[in-house]
């Protein structure tokens, strides 16, 4: 069950300190989890919990398939390890790792990607990730999911604790724009329509949730009546619901900080060319890199905005 937050608001908490806050908490109450870290205990919160709770956070340096392979060990122990650094470093870097350490073994462990697309900002390039989530989706039984808000963070947090398996989970560290009021809970496998429309769909995830809703907002001032669905599970993503929303609009934009290539808009594309063709648009990164900026000049220009996302809905109208 879901509620919208007001528009245009911001979380009152870092994603980073929801997730420190989770780990703390699991540890206070006694579970069996672990969190093991790159050299990036600061940048996740992670201090203080390391600092309070040494025997449950590793800092396994800057040796990030490393990492995955103490956690897969750990898991085989009964621990339950949650793995977070970079999305960039998630991905690429340990892909083999990720391959047959946890997914070809089916180990429980939880991988949070941190940082996600343009919000690496100052990180520049080499640690700006486009193709992570198209990389991790192509293995047998990864789950792939993008959180939306902190609200979203600490719910799926909370889930990821009792469900077994290689779930890996991508998300900016700052504060996010809210779009869930706390209290909203959140399946699995399946997205949430947070707008109705007749006219047009557009599917989004991550940060371009909250610019998708205000596309919809200017739309709608031009006499287009445009839906909006939050498909936070890109993996499995939720098939049933982009086939209903296509039969009823006939037309998709896709909405993703994230290469055009293998992620959210290469998903929905499976299922259109499956179920129901309709017309559809893509809009993320386009065969760039990424650079050093802020956030809001980073989505200008890699054109990740809501004035981006009119455009291409108008280009099928």
């Amino acid at each position: 069950m879901i509620k919208l937050a007001p528009a245009g608001l911001k979380d009152d908490i870092e994603m980073r300190k929801v997730y420190a806050g989770f780990v703390a908490g699991q540890i206070e109450a006694g579970s069996p989890i672990i969190a093991l870290e790159a050299d990036l205990m600061s940048s996740m919160a992670m201090d203080s919990v390391a600092r309070d709770y040494p025997q449950h956070v590793i800092n396994c340096g800057i040796m990030e398939a490393n990492v995955i392979g103490t956690a897969a060990g750990l898991a085989l122990t009964g621990r339950k390890p949650f793995v977070h650094t970079f999305t960039a470093f998630a991905s690429r870097r340990c892909f083999d790792q990720l391959f047959m350490a946890l997914d070809y073994q089916r180990n429980n462990v939880k991988v949070i990607a941190s940082d996600a697309g343009v919000t690496a900002c100052h990180n520049g390039g080499t640690h700006m990730s486009f193709e992570d989530m198209g990389i991790v989706r192509g293995l047998a039984h990864s789950v792939v999911l993008e959180v939306t808000d902190a609200v979203m963070f600490a719910d799926i947090l909370r889930q990821l604790m009792d469900l077994d398996g290689f779930y890996w989970l991508r998300t900016i560290r700052k504060q996010a724009t809210s779009i869930y009021a706390p209290g909203s809970t959140f399946t699995i496998g399946k997205g949430n329509v947070l707008r109705e429309g007749d006219d047009i769909t557009l599917i989004a995830n991550g940060i371009m949730v909250a610019e998708a809703l205000e596309a919809a907002r200017q739309l709608e001032q031009e006499g287009v009546s445009a839906a909006v669905i939050d498909m936070f599970t890109l993996k499995p993503i939720d098939r049933m619901l982009v086939k209903n929303y296509a039969e009823k609009t006939r037309r998709i934009v896709t909405c993703e900080n994230h290469s055009i290539h293998n992620g959210l808009g290469s998903a929905v594309a499976e299922v259109l060319v499956e179920n129901c063709p309709v017309p559809m648009r893509r809009v993320g990164v386009k065969e760039r890199y990424g650079q050093v900026g802020t956030q809001d000049f980073l989505q200008q220009e890699y054109g990740l905005t809501a004035a981006a996302i009119v455009e291409a809905a108008k280009s099928l109208i």
